[in-house]
């Protein structure tokens, strides 16, 4: 019998590491074996009420049919009036295009932004499916290796020592660091890759859950590509549901991307997403128990000899250097689930090269699984 016919080579990717601790810490509850969840970085809380009312009298009241390939025109003003709202800008509906959550608005963005061969910016330790998408569809990722001298986020002086770019990809609350770019460290961002005509790529899928200053958006600036998603403040993960600001000459491109990838988003979720920008006040008690959760895990880390930690601006994860307690942050994570039973995220997910020393914390489950981790890990010091 001839050999099986191999899948692509641009398939060759490495894994999402964080999903292979989810499956490990998943057989372990299979067991019967409890498991606290600090490796999960979604929100522990359903969608707002109104969302979920919304949902249902959609399903009783409408066909559910495709929408366009842009989004509904209902959701896509609202989305302008939350432009309006949060940051004071006036952004075009027209603008706005509503995805099958910020995955694919990446997927979209990049396809229309970046030709193969096209040199693009992004951040190490930084969410790794960028990199992994970015080198599927033949563009060469530049890492900028950043770190507490940047406060793990990318400044211009870097840029300029990498040589030529025609783009960089922004994380601003990042994942996994939760740190963020000040208005005025935004600002320069944007005038510098504005005056080496650098395309800006944004992920804002965390703005909305930081602590203390709010986070500055990259679309004062029209050239800019910012992504955003109902999943992380909004807290409906599991509704597929986020969206793309782009600049105009991007419309038609991600249209017809649009249309040939994935048709349209969830019509279903879209009817109800609409009702979400107005649910603030539920939202801000979520924010309100990730910001106590954060401090269990600043003030309870360093008790357990893990004290250098990234700022935790926002979003709901914590990155801490552990090389004083190993250089195998895997090993040490699998062993901290077989033995304690804490599920946490090792660094090379997001750091192929220096990961190894680093491992992420998510603080956006129960406050009692944040008080009780820390009190595993403090016992075995």
């Amino acid at each position: 019998m001839p050999a099986p016919l191999p899948p692509s080579e641009r398939s060759d990717i490495a894994p999402f590491y964080v999903m292979e601790v989810m499956r490990a810490a998943d057989e372990r509850v299979r067991r019967g074996d409890e498991v606290l969840h600090l490796e999960v970085g979604q929100p522990s809380t359903p969608a707002p009420a109104a969302v979920r009312r919304a949902a249902h009298e959609a399903l009783d009241a409408d066909v559910l049919g495709y929408t366009v390939a842009l989004g509904s025109e209902a959701l896509r003003r609202r989305i302008s009036a939350h432009y309006a709202d949060w940051y004071g800008l006036d952004v075009e509906p027209d603008r706005i295009v509503v995805t099958a959550g910020a995955s694919a608005g990446c997927v979209l963005g990049f396809l229309a932004a970046f030709d193969p061969g096209a040199r693009v910016a992004v951040s190490e330790p930084g969410y790794p499916c960028y990199r992994h998408m970015l080198t599927t569809f033949g563009v060469e990722v530049v890492p900028l290796a950043v770190d507490e001298t940047t406060r793990f986020q990318p400044a211009p002086a870097q840029l300029r020592e990498v040589g030529p770019l025609d783009g960089i990809v922004v994380a601003s609350p990042s994942n996994p660091t939760g740190t963020m770019l000040r208005n005025a460290e935004m600002a320069e961002l944007l005038a510098h890759c504005a005056s080496e005509r650098i395309r800006v790529f944004s992920d804002e899928i965390y703005h909305g859950i930081t602590f203390g200053q709010a986070a500055a958006t990259a679309a004062v600036d029209p050239d800019a590509i910012v992504v955003n998603s109902f999943s992380k403040y909004f807290s409906m993960t599991g509704w597929r549901l986020g969206w793309l600001v782009l600049p105009e000459p991007l419309l038609t491109a991600v249209e017809r991307l649009g249309q040939n990838l994935y048709i349209a988003p969830s019509t279903l979720s879209q009817h109800a997403a609409i009702a979400a920008f107005d649910c603030h006040d539920e939202l801000a008690g979520n924010v309100a128990r990730y910001a106590r959760n954060r401090q269990i895990l600043l003030d309870g880390l360093p008790r357990a000899g893990i004290d250098r930690l990234a700022p935790a601006d926002g979003a709901f994860y914590i990155y801490a250097d552990v090389s004083a307690l190993t250089d195998d942050s895997t090993a040490l994570c699998a062993r901290w689930l077989e033995e304690l039973g804490v599920a946490a995220t090792p660094g090379i997910d997001f750091d192929p090269v220096r990961g190894s020393r680093f491992i992420r914390f998510s603080f956006a489950g129960r406050a009692e699984d944040m008080t009780e981790a820390v009190r595993r890990l403090e016992s075995r010091r």
